[in-house]
């Protein structure tokens, strides 16, 4: 699965590239009255990020149900230690000396 994620990241920032071309042009004029001219074109191409916003709404839903998963479990586990603390207190006062209880 790790593989396939960075495969798709690979891919997509291969794929996903834009291209940038800057002309510049000057001239000068010498003192006999020639002019020389210089023409300098720059390339560049640099990596486009697309957010996929449907994934990515996707993503959140599922971390926000996985959140509310953890806390009902949470809650579940304190009901069970309490419900348990509780039976352990019942049972330790039944086994108790008498008059040793509160």
């Amino acid at each position: 699965m790790k593989n396939l994620i960075a495969a798709t990241a690979m891919l997509a920032l291969m794929a996903g590239c834009a291209q940038k071309t800057e002309t510049t042009t000057s001239s000068t004029e010498g003192s006999t009255g020639t002019v020389q001219t210089s023409t300098t074109t720059e390339t560049t191409t640099t990596p486009t990020l697309a957010i996929d916003t449907t994934a990515t709404a996707e993503m959140k839903q599922d971390v926000k149900e996985a959140g509310q998963a953890v806390a009902a479990a949470g809650r579940d586990a304190a009901h069970a230690t309490g419900t348990a603390m509780e039976k352990a207190g019942k049972d330790i006062q039944k086994h108790a000396k008498p008059g040793n209880q509160p």
